[in-house]
């Protein structure tokens, strides 16, 4: 058992480390983005030369997505007393160049750097807008190293909460602070938390939920993996302020490297003494498991977590009675997704009116997004609530590549809306997102382009929801696959008229009867689209065309008249579509045509057109 001021003496001793004016910190970002990027040989052969040439002034640590995921993988030279120097797309090569030049020679590589010109990445565009606090210590600490975390007050708001506040008074202030659920739905936190606390139970219960399933989103898996003693710390003060002992933590086992982190993590607080029994001499206990999820969408949804958590097929159930009264095992249970916990311990350390400081009146605080799709900076992105979506997608994202005209962005994943230039200059919150069609969800934010083919972004949301719905439930059940087949039959050349009059129906049927939010939110990106861009899905269902060029089975390629005959797309054509003779005009045989593209790709006089 720890006590606050063995906390303290471990803070205290770990930053005299930390000052050490002969100490070089290597952070090598090894996050899953990192990760799947090459990061594993790059921190290898960091790690082996600095033990080869024996620099023992140097300590190589791995780190969570240090959220430019454009740029990994990621290496930052901290010197004491010198700029950070943060290396980017590191491979191999690089990192041997890296280790024997600068860190063994002492002179950093200009050409490897950010800008080429030894800068670091808190320079660049896209940190200038942003604020961290859910991913305060993501990309900064090492997440395998207890130390690392009290370092940064770890556990200090868990010892205040315990020694310093009432359960009721810890509720209070999480009330006061205007938290609202990160997941998607936005209720506010502390509202929940109170609804659970007055229920008389022998067991009481706390449920992190990390079962990320949105396409495009990886917010919370970052956090896990980033900084995991964040979420533990506020399970720990969620559980005192409902009176629970036991806490569990689902997770999708498709994220491994958030698990073993996790275990990790769990064993050291149990050793700390900060998690297990009689926390801190305070009398509170409190406990923490790991439950895998094997992938079901629906099991975000917090009723089917609870059936999957007991051992049976995630689905949902009618509310009331809400999980505050009667969740896992029928006992008062309490849910809350990784985003949000990790709000929790700043709240408590720094108060309410600090939370209160930024984001707006209605959403107070900041929200954290997985920016991607087609646009230049992708990667992790955490703003204050009130920046409008043209900020990050300028300013942080740096617009659409190759100066493509922005077109649309997906908020919410399958359960959102697509918002168009006309919106672009809304502030971001949970109010005014619902109001122009769509929502925040959990965070997914995904880019699209003016080649993007707003039936098939349509299409390919619905082919999820359809094949994540439980089926429990008729109208998410089969309206889902009847719109998905609509959807399917437009983009596949055989649309008619009629279906577009279908299509609205039934997502207004379904968004109306469906038994939980999956089924109830599956219609969102249907709608959105339809609303904000009927001109395309009339081309589709009227003309058989699609705008966009992007449905194969509604493009067609022709040589035109310009065609020199060169032989080069007859010569490229994997089915040999293409025939003609040398210096005449080719022809291509759209029978056997597989609309590849390659033909135009590699024409070099602009002969070829897609229709």
């Amino acid at each position: 058992m720890r006590t606050i001021d063995q906390l303290k003496q471990i803070k205290a001793d770990f930053t005299a480390k930390r000052q050490n004016k002969d100490k070089v910190r290597v952070i090598i970002g090894m996050g899953t983005c990192g990760i799947s990027a090459g990061a594993g040989p790059v921190f290898e052969i960091i790690k082996d030369a600095v033990d080869r040439y024996e620099l023992d002034n140097i300590e190589v640590h791995p780190t969570g997505c240090i959220g430019m995921c454009t740029y990994e993988p990621i290496v930052e030279v901290k010197e004491p007393g010198k700029p950070t120097v943060t290396y980017i797309h590191v491979d191999s090569k690089k990192a041997e160049e890296i280790a024997k030049t600068h860190l063994k020679g002492g002179k950093p590589i200009a050409e490897y750097s950010v800008g080429g010109n030894l800068g670091s990445l808190e320079e660049m565009k896209f940190y200038q807008k942003q604020k961290r606090v859910a991913l305060r210590n993501c990309g900064v600490i090492d997440p395998e190293i207890i130390e690392e975390y009290i370092y940064k007050d770890g556990y200090m708001a868990l010892a205040k909460a315990l020694n310093e506040m009432t359960p009721s008074q810890v509720i209070e202030e999480v009330k006061k602070s205007g938290l609202r659920g990160r997941g998607g739905g936005g209720f506010p936190t502390g509202m929940k938390w109170s609804f659970a606390a007055p229920n008389e139970a022998d067991q009481k219960y706390v449920i992190c939920n990390a079962d990320e399933g949105d396409p495009g989103a990886f917010m919370d898996r970052s956090v896990l993996e980033g900084d995991p003693h964040a979420v533990l710390e506020a399970m720990a003060i969620a559980g005192y302020a409902i009176g629970a002992t036991k806490g569990f933590i689902y997770v999708r086992a498709e994220y491994p490297v958030a698990v073993e982190r996790l275990n990790i993590a769990i064993g050291q607080a149990k050793k700390m003494g900060v998690l297990g029994k009689n926390i801190m001499g305070s009398g509170f206990d409190f406990d923490i498991e790991i439950r895998l999820g094997a992938g079901a969408f629906v099991c975000g949804e917090e009723t089917a977590l609870i059936a999957s958590i007991e051992g049976f097929r995630g689905m949902s159930r009618n509310k009331p009675p809400f999980p505050a009264n009667k969740g896992l095992w029928g006992k008062p249970t309490i849910i809350n997704n990784v985003e949000t916990l990790a709000n929790v311990a700043q709240i408590i350390m720094k108060g309410s009116n600090w939370f209160r400081s930024f984001g707006t009146a209605k959403s107070p605080g900041t929200k954290v997004f997985a920016l991607g799709g087609k646009i230049n900076n992708t990667g992790l992105v955490e703003v204050p609530m009130g920046v409008t979506l043209r900020e990050v997608i300028y300013d942080i994202g740096d617009g659409c590549p190759n100066n493509k005209k922005f077109k649309a962005v997906q908020t919410g994943g399958p359960s959102g809306g697509c918002i168009t230039t006309e919106n672009l200059d809304t502030p971001i919150d949970f109010d005014n997102l619902v109001a122009i069609g769509s929502m925040m969800g959990s965070g997914g934010m995904i880019v699209m382009d003016e080649d993007s083919c707003m039936v098939d972004i349509a299409r390919f949301f619905l082919d999820f929801t359809a094949d994540e719905s439980c089926g429990k439930c008729t109208p998410c059940r089969e309206g889902t696959k009847r719109m998905h087949e609509i959807l399917d039959r437009l983009t596949g050349g055989e649309g008619r008229p009629e279906d577009l009059t279908t299509l609205k129906e039934l997502a207004t049927n379904i968004k109306e009867t469906a038994l939980c939010g999956l089924g109830q939110t599956a219609p969102n990106p249907v709608l959105s689209t339809m609303n904000h861009f009927p001109e395309e899905y009339e081309a589709h269902a009227n003309e058989r065309r699609c705008p966009a060029g992007v449905c194969k089975s509604l493009i067609r390629y022709e040589i035109q008249d310009n065609c020199r005959g060169c032989t080069l797309c007859f010569r490229s054509c994997p089915v040999q579509a293409i025939s003609g003779k040398i210096k005449e005009q080719h022809v291509i045989d759209t029978s056997i045509c597989t609309k590849c593209g390659i033909c135009m790709s590699v024409c070099k006089f602009n002969a070829i057109k897609k229709f």
